[in-house]
């Protein structure tokens, strides 16, 4: 089985075995010495870097919305949940909103040191008059924030 790794995946010492995989903007999120370091242990056991399809990257918006976490989805979050679905492989992380868009795309999630997390769906509204809004902002009606909620 493949694991596409998560950038979170370089600054622990969790075992990885098997085919592995990443993209190349969580290979720029390793700054620290440490991640790096186990990057270039993980290369040199076989870990292979690699850019999403354009097809899958589409696929992994559309459900970001569903879910309503494509406010809170990086570039990078987009990047392995997107190679993930191309390979048909396991994701690695910690990120709730990761593994939420995960789960509905099918695609299997294992944890690091949290645990796993439950697929939610999420609502948005607005913090003065209660309504409730498809997207985070300010609100049309009272100028509000508008908030992330669980649904």
């Amino acid at each position: 089985m493949t694991l596409v790794l998560d950038a979170s995946v370089f600054f622990t010492e969790i075992p990885v075995n098997g085919p592995i995989s990443t993209t190349p903007s969580v290979v720029e999120e390793l700054t620290d010495t440490h991640a790096k370091c186990r990057f270039e242990v993980l290369t040199a056991a076989g870990l292979t870097v690699r850019e999403p399809r354009g097809e899958d990257l589409a696929r992994v918006d559309a459900a970001a919305l569903r879910t309503g976490d494509s406010g809170v989805l990086s570039g990078t979050d987009r990047d392995i949940l997107a190679l993930a679905l191309e390979l048909s492989a396991v994701l690695v992380t910690d990120d709730f909103a990761i593994q939420n868009v995960a789960h509905r795309l099918g695609i299997e999630t294992r944890s690091i040191r949290q645990r796993p997390a439950r697929p939610i769906r999420w609502r948005y509204r607005c913090s003065g008059c209660g309504r409730y809004w498809r997207e985070p902002g300010d609100c049309p009606i009272c100028g509000a924030p508008i908030k992330r909620k669980l649904k």
